[in-house]
């Protein structure tokens, strides 16, 4: 089977073409971050009209590079939530369209799905297995027991890891995109400078908090001398931050290790997902835990960690495998939980 996938939740507008054998026949992704640059963020109307803009040129080239007619394909999916609700209406309503005129099935896709079944695009990852996902919007720890059956172990109080990192950014006088600019300035810096809190750390439960973090960082900026930043101060204060995050991920998914393997004891991986796994230092502390633990690791290519369309184009093909595809009455939902039978969590950057 071969799916045509379409990604516009945010500020990349992408479309992809995926087999059933895990070939990425074609996978393009027109990135946004000039749009927002001058506004340090996304502005929701100004992606939007870029999806609007952009995407059928989009969904050309993949098919070209793919070189597939869309009557030759099995089926297309696109993200229908969670996200901006302007960009998930234009990425929904085109493939409604192109379903419609080749009489084709359209699966609706959770996005967060898409980043959860990645390694199985990837590394073919068997059932069940312990997903942390970490992105500008969500952070969360999940127990993948089948496609559609997740069981969320804990989530973010407040603050998701991706946001801290882009907040932190802004403070910093970084530019846009933040999570990057941070990573690749704490490289030259000391980590051990600043006594930054480690939210969470050592009490019960798998739960995250950022919020305290983040504000301990615009604290520690205040209390230095007056004036520009140096460099220095910019590098040790990225560093900082990084390794208090590298301590609150380890000692979160060290808990979650713990409770998968006591209900899940035939799972044995940890798969890292979402934007924040692109970063090295993030994924270096994982892999440190797992080779502790005894449990696999598994983290995409960056391609696949950010926002991308073969990961929804593959999550509609394991559905469409099932028999799982949706009517063309099927309305976006810019909140869309994994785990619908969780309680509900509120608060900044929390969007599911």
């Amino acid at each position: 089977m071969i799916v045509l996938g379409i990604e516009t939740s945010c500020d990349e507008t992408a479309a992809a073409v995926v087999d059933d054998h895990g070939t990425v026949r074609a996978d393009v992704v027109r990135s946004q971050i000039e749009e927002h640059r001058p506004y340090g963020g996304i502005v929701p109307e100004i992606a939007a009209r870029a999806h609007l803009e952009t995407l059928d040129d989009v969904i050309r080239r993949a098919m070209g590079e793919a070189e597939m007619e869309f009557a030759a394909l099995d089926g297309v999916a696109a993200t229908a939530g969670p996200g901006l609700i302007g960009g998930l209406i234009v990425g929904v309503m085109t493939a409604k369209g192109i379903a419609a005129a080749h009489d084709l099935p359209f699966i609706a896709v959770n996005h967060l799905e898409g980043h959860a079944l990645t390694a199985r695009l990837t590394d073919r990852v068997a059932f069940p297995y312990l997903l942390l996902l970490v992105s500008g919007g969500h952070c969360q720890i999940l127990v993948v027991e089948e496609v559609g059956r997740y069981r969320r172990l804990g989530t973010t109080l407040d603050d998701a890891v991706g946001e801290a990192f882009d907040k932190v950014a802004k403070m910093l006088g970084l530019g846009y995109p933040g999570g990057p600019e941070v990573e690749r300035t704490a490289a030259l810096g000391h980590p051990a400078r600043f006594n930054l809190p480690r939210p969470m750390k050592g009490r019960p439960g798998c739960d995250f908090s950022f919020s305290g973090l983040k504000t301990a960082v615009r604290h520690a900026i205040e209390a230095l001398p007056v004036g520009e930043l140096a460099e220095r101060d910019v590098a040790d204060i990225c560093a900082s931050f990084q390794d208090a995050v590298g301590d609150v991920l380890d000692d979160r998914c060290a808990r979650a290790i713990a409770t998968f393997r006591s209900r899940w004891p035939q799972g044995d991986t940890l798969v890292v997902a979402g934007g924040v796994a692109a970063n090295q230092e993030v994924r270096r502390r994982l892999e440190q835990l797992c080779r502790r633990l005894d449990m696999k690791f598994v983290a995409p290519p960056q391609g696949l960690c950010t926002d991308n369309a073969a990961m929804i184009a593959w999550a509609g093909l394991e559905r469409l495998a099932r028999g799982d595809v949706d009517g063309l009455d099927f309305a976006p939902r810019p909140r869309w939980p994994l785990d619908p039978d969780a309680p509900a969590s509120r608060g900044a950057g929390v969007k599911a």
